[in-house]
Formats: C-alpha cells, structure tokens, sequence
C-alpha cells in the first residue's frame, strides 16, 4: 500500500487504542471512535491508563505526538469518521455473562457501520468472537443495513488478535497474522490493510478457520495452566516446590509448561471456552476435558483461600476476623487490567469468610472499598497479605520490612514465585 490508509479504529479499548495510534505512527490517518463519551474526550486530551510503551516513550507520549501531529483523533460518531475513512478495524470486546457470549455490542456496531457504509470500504474484524460470526451474523447485518453486497461493494475480513498487553505496538507490528475474507477479493484488501504495519508473515486462511484458530489458541493456554494447577496440588502434598518442577520439567526442549498463579485472568483466556461452545452445541459437538480445564481455573481462588487458612491456623489464628492484604489487583503482572481478574474473586471469598481485606495496587485506576492508597496502609497490622499480581513497586520491595509493618507470626502468601523463601526473617512464606 504506497498511499497512508485512512482508517478508522472501533473500540478504544486496550487492544484498539495501541492499534490506532500503531497505524498513526506509520504515516496514516486514523480516526478512533468509541461508544463512551468520556473515553472520548480522555483520549483527545492525550490521558491514558495504559502502561504500553515503544521504543522508550509511553503511550500517552505517543497519543499526544500523533494528536499535535494530526493523525489521530477519537469520536463517539460513525458519521465523522466515514467522511474521513474508508478502512474500518473492529475491535469491540463480546463480553461473558455466567458463561453466554454477549453479541450485542458487536450487533450495534455492526448496525451503525452499516448506516455510514460507502461503496469501496474496507471492515475487518479483530474482535475475539464464536466461530461463524463475521459471516453468519456481520455480515447479514452489513447488508441490510447498507443496502450493499460483501465481496462486491465494500469488503469483509476477519484478522484474529493476537498481542499480549504491555507488548501491544511491538507485537502489531512484529506478531505473525492470519487473515481470512469472506472472498478472495476482500482477503486481498485485508493483507493490503494488515501490510501497512505489519513487518511479518500474514497467511491467509478460510475466515471460519482463522477465527476457530483464535479462540483455540486461547483454550490451549487455559488448558495448559488447569493441568499445571493440579500439578501444583500435588508438589505441595509431595513438599516439593513447584516453580523448581516446571523449570526443570520445561529444560525438555518438547515441554512447554506454563506457571501456576491466583488463577486465569483478563478477557481472553477465561471466555475462550464459551466463545467456542455456542458452536459446538449447535454442531453436536461435546468439549468435557476443555470444560473440565475452565472448572479447574475457575475453583483456584477457593483452593488458594484453603491453603491461607490452613497457615493461619499453624500459627494459632483463624480466617475469620483476621486483616489480609492483598497486592495486586490486574489480570496479569504489570498491567493496569483488572477486567475478569481471577484477585476479584479471591476478595470476595475473603469477604464472605469475614476477612478485614485491604488491597494496593499502583497500577490499576479502579476505585474500590477495600483499596488502599498506599503498600503501607495495606499491609500494617495484617496477619497475611497475598501477593497476587506484581507491579513494578512489589518487584523491588524489602519484603522483610513489609513483614516488620505486619501482625506477629504473619504469613506471606506469594502465588507469583516472587518472595525469597530464606529472606523473610519476620514472617512465614508460602508458595503457591
């Protein structure tokens, strides 16, 4: 593609935001539209919560250069940003509620790119979504609402998302794609598309295919921690250490385990499963290790409070009525994410058990109850505190002067491998 694209990005959320400005930064014109008012108008003044960085500035420092530089700007209206675009890059999450995905948000925005849709325009979807979707629910709407044909008068792809939050712009740029189109016709423009950042391998594949590909290659994760939990369990009745067991497990160049933690977090990998069951009970198709996997993720946070419990009553003291810390509120070390955190959970277990929860997290800007504003004021006087995501602050901590802060005979839940065991003087430490 020899001339800057001019696109617009759907969904400034923590995939579409770095995405927007990675094509900004590439010389073209991008347009950000977002349901949310108030997303709106912090993005436009250059605020953000994100913590990606490239090549040693932060995202904010990015969003403010293309903004002064005029290549990027957000809106809440299709209407602006079709007068300026003739690419559109979906990226609107289809969130989970009690296991059913939720196609409504996708449908709107399906329905209001329809209104605003001109003959030649470019979508590709780069939403995780349940196999089928682009071309049996999209692109239905897409039309009617156009009154055009896909493959003819605009075109229709699906590119499945594939970054790690806090490697986004590296990833976009460097991460290999796959690609499909509802013809050849539209996958051409999707790689055109795609090629204007993207300095890696794009292949090509039937649309079903790529967006099956996407939700397995989040289940097989999910898969892989479930087996490394039950693993886990068995090292602590063996009084083995587990993070020593996959390290050496994994020197076998075909062993690739993953590490045990409070459980699965953020909007992948805890919905892959119910992105693919919709499809498979609609085919006859049953998945019992996959659920069996996502139940064994799901029950981690109870099994972490047992194991609390039971430390707390070696030193004298009860669950109940006990002060518990907890540091690290994200979905995943250094991130900001706390959406589907498996931590939530874990709180609401101690709550429900009439624990005094105090939490601290620098990184996440969600206000809560329980959170503190500072690691002091989380962990003085608590009889344990749990380490559940790490941030930058807790990499570099004396964790024996947080033990001076803490109750006498405090413990020191680490479930992330991040706590010394020989270096605590003042308290217990326990691994996940």
């Amino acid at each position: 593609m020899t001339q800057p694209v001019r696109v617009a990005v759907v969904g400034l959320g923590f995939v579409g935001l770095p995405l927007a400005l990675t094509y900004a930064m590439k010389g073209a014109n991008v347009v950000g539209v977002d349901a949310l008012p108030h997303v709106v108008d912090e993005i436009n003044a250059a605020h953000s919560h994100h913590l990606e960085s490239y090549q040693g500035k932060t995202l904010p420092e990015i969003l403010k250069e293309q903004i002064e530089a005029k290549r990027f700007r957000a809106t809440t209206s299709y209407e602006e940003a079709a007068a300026e675009v003739d690419h559109y890059i979906v990226t609107v999450g289809l969130p989970v509620h009690n296991g059913d995905p939720d196609l409504g948000p996708l449908k709107s925005c399906a329905q209001s790119l329809g209104s605003v849709l001109k003959k030649g325009d470019t979508i590709m979807i780069r939403s995780t979504v349940v196999p089928g979707t682009t071309e049996e629910v999209l692109k239905p709407i897409l039309e009617e609402v156009s009154g055009l044909v896909a493959g003819v008068d605009f075109y229709l792809t699906y590119c499945s998302e594939r970054i790690a939050e806090g490697r986004a712009f590296e990833e976009f740029i460097h991460m290999p794609l796959v690609l499909g189109g509802i013809n050849e016709q539209s996958a051409k423009k999707g790689k055109e598309l795609l090629s204007f950042i993207s300095e890696t391998d794009i292949t090509i594949s039937d649309i079903r295919v790529v967006e099956t590909a996407k939700v397995i290659e989040n289940i097989q994760r999910d898969v892989n921690i479930a087996m490394v939990q039950e693993f886990a369990r068995f090292s602590e009745a063996f009084g083995i250490d587990t993070f020593e067991l996959i390290k050496v497990a994994n020197t076998h160049k075909r062993v690739n385990l993953l590490t045990p933690g409070p459980g699965v977090g953020g909007f992948c990998l805890p919905n892959a499963l119910y992105y693919l069951q919709p499809k498979a009970r609609e085919l006859g198709v049953s998945l019992p290790i996959l659920q069996q996997a996502r139940m064994t993720n799901d029950a981690v946070p109870e099994v972490l409070i047992g194991m609390l419990e039971k430390a707390l009553q070696q030193k004298g003291k009860t669950l109940a009525g006990s002060r518990v810390a907890v540091l690290g509120l994200a979905m995943k070390d250094f991130s900001n994410d706390d959406r589907v955190s498996p931590v939530h959970d874990i709180i609401k277990l101690l709550l429900a058990k009439r624990v005094e929860v105090r939490s601290y997290d620098p990184a996440v800007p969600t206000a809560y109850e329980h959170k503190q504003d500072s690691l002091e004021a989380a962990v003085r006087g608590a009889d344990a505190l749990i380490l559940t995501a790490v941030q930058k602050q807790f990499a570099d901590v004396n964790w024996d002067e947080v033990a001076a802060q803490m109750a006498d005979s405090a413990i020191l839940f680490d479930t992330k491998n991040r706590i010394p065991l020989n270096s605590v003087s003042k308290a217990t430490v326990v691994r996940i």
